[in-house]
């Protein structure tokens, strides 16, 4: 006999004075009801219950249990109450995969909000730019930049894309001067790019009257890294476009300079994907929710 259960039809007959209305609110038949209560008694070896045609009431025993088990039941509820509460606080470790640089320049610094605010969440940060397979190397979560290849898998949210900009160092500038349209792009150099994850170079691209425009232009060096990408551009090798993040403070300080501010190429999508077949544990639901807030 399930003796919880045993005392819950209990109370539910003395509050309703009824067997048929306690069995309807339990979603149980009349006839498990009366077989539930006596086998209770049985097991008691007291009467709990006084039957009569129109109403049942309890016992002078029946009166004493009814209260205690009215005080287990609410401490039961109360308990079960609280330990949801528990299970639905963000805690435990948290595994993310970031893009490294967007790692460094924009989450890391913001980080100590989301930590003072969740300090029982232990966060694991990896920081590259390959491509991952979530649930083989264990991440709950990835922060990625541009296009996402559609995998089942996987369920993507989309965050605020990234605004790229095209610009060159002062030096360079003083050497092969500052182009004005599309058309002086033909007289100009870049620091190629080259994709980590298709190995393919990467064009310059112009937002002209609405259209995608290309560019490939002659290079002296070729980078897979943002880092190494930035580094050259300031040393004079060329020109790049990079999302304006990884660039703002040496905009600032004066050593990059934009270039071509009315045809700006197309803004990069920023994604946080996780996997489809992961349990959305609250650690990663408010983290999720953190990036939505910021970005």
């Amino acid at each position: 006999m399930d003796r919880l259960f045993a005392m819950q039809i209990f109370t539910r007959i003395v509050d309703s004075g009824s067997f048929t209305q306690a069995a309807k609110e339990l979603n149980i038949s009349r006839a498990s009801a009366t077989s539930m209560l006596k086998q209770l008694e049985k097991s008691l070896g007291v009467r709990l219950l006084h039957r009569t045609t129109r109403r049942v009431n309890p016992t002078v025993d029946g009166r004493f249990y009814y209260q205690r088990c009215r005080n287990i039941l609410e401490q039961v509820s109360e308990t079960e109450e609280l330990l949801s509460q528990v299970a639905a606080m963000p805690r435990g470790p948290l595994r993310v995969d970031l893009p490294n640089s967007f790692s460094r320049l924009e989450v890391i610094p913001r980080l100590p909000e989301f930590c003072a605010s969740y300090p029982d969440v232990e966060l694991l940060l990896s920081a590259g730019d390959r491509v991952i397979n979530l649930v083989e190397e264990s991440v709950d979560c990835a922060i990625r930049i541009g296009t996402l290849t559609e995998t089942p898998s996987n369920i993507s949210r989309p965050l605020t894309p990234l605004r790229q900009v095209t610009c060159a160092s002062p030096l360079y500038l003083n050497r092969f001067g500052l182009p004005q349209r599309f058309s002086d792009l033909e007289r100009h150099q870049c620091v190629e790019y080259r994709s980590t994850s298709s190995g393919e170079v990467e064009p310059l691209e112009f937002l002209l009257d609405g259209q995608l425009q290309q560019q490939t232009l002659p290079a002296l060096i070729s980078v897979s890294n943002g880092d190494s990408y930035v580094a050259a551009c300031e040393a004079g090798m060329g020109i790049i476009q990079i999302p304006e993040y990884h660039i703002r403070r040496q905009l600032e300080a004066g050593t990059l300079v934009e270039i071509l501010p009315d045809i700006r190429p197309p803004s990069l999508p920023l994604s946080v994907l996780y996997s489809h077949h992961s349990h959305m544990k609250p650690a990663l639901r408010v983290f999720i929710d953190w990036m939505v807030k910021h970005f």
